[in-house]
């Protein structure tokens, strides 16, 4: 087997590593038993975000188990575990809404294929390139957005259909808040307190299963006594809020039948009819397929380097997005949605003893033997309970401390980016907020570097460089890099004091890199001093530079323009040029 995987480059990085450094029966048991866990924690999660992405929870469950676990079979990383997450929601949501499930599917296929090529095309790198400021405002904004979203569920509102747009979705929750049930807030009251009180008991039967458990028998209590969750005012649960239909067989709540096959485009779509595939769909999903498939890296990504840091291991950047984008293309057509790296199952995963990817796969499977065991005990979660579960998800995700530090001890430029992009993520959608936002990063960043380049005069005796030159030779020191946020305000800040001199040394040992703004500049420097009679020397370049200006024109002429390796060559350049 090892091989077999060996012959694929680019292809199971993160299970090649666990199997070259030797894997025992031991590791397989701790791999077992972390996929059991993890298993655990997964099912009510998925569940719960496919609910909040808009689709019914068994197209969650199917990610776990299809994305789950083709994503930790063929990934980079070793340790991260797939499948749907919170960070998706504020995506996946609209498109729901304008493209239905159908449409959801398809775009989910689209992004797999943007993933891997990707990762193909070795762009892995770049994600972390990605500023802190950017990623901590739109994840906090997402989490905003789930918050909001989870609150008719938890409040049992009346509210109908919500739509893609925060503000709108706030108005319309303000205006039906007169409809709340107090039964269904006391389930989510009850369930949310249990999942916070729980860890205090050290305890290992994870939070949110104890919530979802004690809040189903509370429901199931109240609606034995209301006469059923179809009931007015009863609460309501998976089994009473969705229905399925499968090869002829009908039922409530969650199918207790595995993924089977299915074309995406002949689910429903947003009239409740089979798409018709063409340019113009494909076309209009490109956007939400972009998006999802830069979040899916973003996190995925982001999730491999915690997992590096909490088990000193390295992942491969680039396989783990092949791997991100063969899931994403595969659990579509077993009703999967759209699937990447979870840190906080990954962290469970770790914390629970996983020794490679195998543990993820256990858990894909621990989460099949629900739908396929469990199907009928699950359609009995309420949905209040599942609210709960998704406030303390969002809470967590928000990472307010930082969030809060970050405003107060992070520079006037960064609060900017961050308060920008938390905004625009709530108000309109993530891609804007990250584009905004690594927009003004990287004016930010021009800025900074602008500030730290300059061209100053040495003159007098405090400046030891200076000493043996002749009088009529003037030396310039230029730092930082030239590139076109600096190169104009460094280069044309050289000014001739003294009419008497007829030579100038630019000294550019500690200029890093130049850009074509920058050798324009230059240029125009040259030609200048040149209709002058004024004599250049371009002292310390780096040879990779010297080759660009001399492709841009610039050649050495002989008693009035060279290149010089240090200082001292350039005082005998001059001297010569003096004498001549």
């Amino acid at each position: 087997m090892r091989q077999l995987l060996t012959g694929l480059p680019g292809i199971a990085t993160g299970l090649r590593s666990a199997l070259k450094g030797g894997y025992r029966l031991a590791d397989f048991q701790k791999d077992v038993m972390a996929g059991l866990t993890i298993g655990t924690v997964a099912v009510p999660l998925s569940m719960a975000l496919a609910i909040a992405s808009g689709v019914p929870p068994q197209h969650g469950l199917y990610t776990a188990i299809v994305a789950g676990a083709i994503i930790a079979m063929t990934g980079g990383a070793r340790f991260n575990v797939s499948g749907p997450t919170a960070a998706f929601v504020v995506i996946l949501f609209p498109v729901v809404q304008q493209f239905g499930l159908g449409g959801l599917l398809i775009a989910s296929m689209m992004a797999g294929v943007i993933l891997v090529a990707l990762g193909l095309t070795r762009m892995g790198a770049l994600i972390r390139f990605v500023p802190y400021p950017v990623v901590l405002g739109f994840t906090a904004g997402i989490a905003v957005v789930i918050a909001v979203l989870q609150v008719p569920d938890f409040l049992g509102l009346e509210t109908g259909k919500l739509g893609g747009h925060f503000v709108e979705n706030v108005a319309t929750i303000s205006t039906s808040l007169p409809t709340f049930n107090l039964l269904e807030l006391g389930v989510g009251a009850f369930a949310l307190v249990l999942m916070l009180l729980w860890p205090r008991l050290r305890i290992p039967i994870p939070a949110p299963l104890i919530g979802l458990v004690f809040g189903a028998v509370a429901a199931y209590g109240i609606n034995s006594l209301m006469g059923g969750p179809g009931t007015d005012g009863a609460v309501a649960t998976i089994s009473s809020r969705f229905s399925w239909e499968v090869g002829g067989q009908t039922g409530t709540g969650v199918p207790p039948i595995p993924p089977t096959f299915i074309a995406p485009w002949l689910l429903p779509g947003p009239d409740g009819e089979p798409l018709e595939l063409g340019f113009t769909l494909f076309s209009a999903l490109l956007g939400p397929a972009f998006a999802i498939a830069m979040l899916g890296a973003i996190e995925s990504l982001l999730c491999a380097v915690v997992a590096d840091g909490l088990t000193k291991t390295r992942h491969d950047p680039n396989a783990e997005l092949i791997g991100q984008g063969l899931g994403n293309i595969a659990a579509p057509f077993f009703g999967g949605i759209t699937a990447t790296a979870a840190i906080a199952r990954t962290a469970t995963n770790i914390r629970s003893g996983a020794r490679s990817p195998i543990s993820a796969v256990v858990h894909s499977l621990v989460v099949l033997l629900a739908v396929v065991a469990l199907a009928g005990l699950l359609g009995l979660v309420p949905m209040a309970a599942l609210a709960a579960l998704l406030f303390i998800i969002a809470w967590n995700m928000s990472e307010a401390r930082h969030f809060v530090r970050t405003l107060r001890s992070a520079p006037p430029g960064d609060v900017t980016i961050l308060v920008t992009c938390f905004s625009l993520t709530v108000l309109f959608d993530m891609v804007l907020a990250v584009a905004v936002g690594v927009a003004l990063a990287a004016a930010l960043f021009i800025r900074r570097m602008s500030l730290l380049t300059e061209a100053n005069l040495l003159e007098g005796h405090h400046y030891p460089a200076n000493t043996g030159f002749p009088p009529e030779v003037a030396i310039y020191d230029i730092n930082g890099p030239l590139f076109f946020g600096a190169a104009e305000k460094a280069l044309t800040s050289l000014h001739l004091v003294d009419p008497k001199v007829r030579t100038v040394v630019l000294d550019m040992h500690d200029v890093p890199s130049m850009d074509g703004t920058a050798i324009v500049a230059l240029e125009s420097i040259v030609a200048e001093m040149g209709r002058d009679g004024i004599r250049l020397i371009l002292v310390g370049l780096q040879p990779r530079m010297i080759v660009k200006l001399r492709r841009a024109g610039i050649h050495k002429l002989a008693g009035s323009l060279t290149y010089c390796r240090n200082l001292e060559h350039a005082h005998q350049v001059s001297r010569r040029w003096q004498a001549a």
